[in-house]
């Protein structure tokens, strides 16, 4: 989508959300949700020249076909990696090889909506069930690298997934709270008070945890992992000052790398910083 189709589409979303709140915050909330949850670009470019060395997987969730690859089979030690919101496990090509040259069997899937996975909208639970259900089909996982959602996505599910120390985890510039993520959606959107209610109230409704409880500050807590964190002080998705209060709290297993200018993508294609996620996973 073109800058203006963007502004254009903006624009008509907050015109729909203005006139909708006032006959009914439900309802507005529901078209929020919806428009929250809805990845609003699909990767669908050829795939890198690595993939065609790859034994493609698929499997069923929640109706949906997830769509996923694994390379080096019966590898000494398996590595998901996670893609964030509005991405796909091919931007993360780079990755691949030299995880491989580790003896690594490598794992990667796009989740439900994005790349060639079908479906339309993407929320926590779906992608924390998402990340359990590989581990179970496919793993044993022991080390995981994410990236944004995909971050989250690890760390609400390993604290369903038994692991030891020996699980290393790799969070590249992670959604550190969505409380945050959902302040600055309802701010770009302009909605009202009203709204949010009704929009925290579905949210509560998933699984009976408010929208604070998905939150990768809160869940390293309960994590037995090594974990390395990356991110940018220049990030603006996930701002760095929801990650600094973490690297705070001097959690023993977690250890920062902190770059600066950066910014939330360009992190992961840094040379310096995949040098590390290699040697770290």
């Amino acid at each position: 989508m073109t800058k203006l189709g963007q502004q254009i589409a903006i624009g008509y979303y907050r015109t729909k959300f203005k006139v909708l709140s006032a006959l009914s915050n439900r309802k507005a909330a529901e078209l929020a949700l919806d428009l929250f949850t809805t990845p609003q670009f699909r990767y669908k470019k050829p795939l890198p020249e690595v993939f065609n060395e790859s034994e493609k997987l698929q499997f069923k969730l929640h109706g949906e076909t997830v769509t996923g690859y694994r390379w080096n089979r019966d590898g000494h030690r398996k590595v998901l990696i996670v893609h964030g919101f509005n991405s796909s496990v091919a931007k993360f090509d780079r990755y691949i090889k030299p995880l491989m040259k580790k003896g690594y069997e490598v794992l990667a899937f796009d989740a439900p909506a994005h790349g060639y996975s079908t479906g339309k909208t993407l929320n926590a639970v779906m992608f924390k069930e998402m990340v359990e259900y590989i581990h179970k089909e496919y793993g044993p996982i022991r080390s995981y690298m994410g990236h944004s959602f995909g971050g989250l996505a690890i760390c609400l599910a390993l604290e369903e997934i038994e692991h030891t120390d020996d699980c290393h985890v790799v969070l590249i510039a992670p959604a550190t709270e969505s409380k945050t993520a959902i302040d600055i959606f309802f701010s770009f959107m302009k909605l009202n008070e009203g709204v949010r209610k009704e929009f925290d109230d579905y949210i509560y409704r998933l699984k009976n945890k408010p929208s604070e409880w998905y939150s990768v500050s809160r869940a390293v807590k309960n994590l037995k992992a090594k974990i390395l964190w990356c991110h940018d002080e220049n990030d603006t998705m996930t701002p760095w000052k929801d990650a600094k209060k973490v690297m705070d709290e001097k959690h023993y297993n977690i250890e920062f790398i902190v770059t600066k200018g950066l910014g939330h993508r360009r992190i992961y294609r840094d040379n310096n910083v995949s040098k590390a996620i290699i040697e770290f996973l």
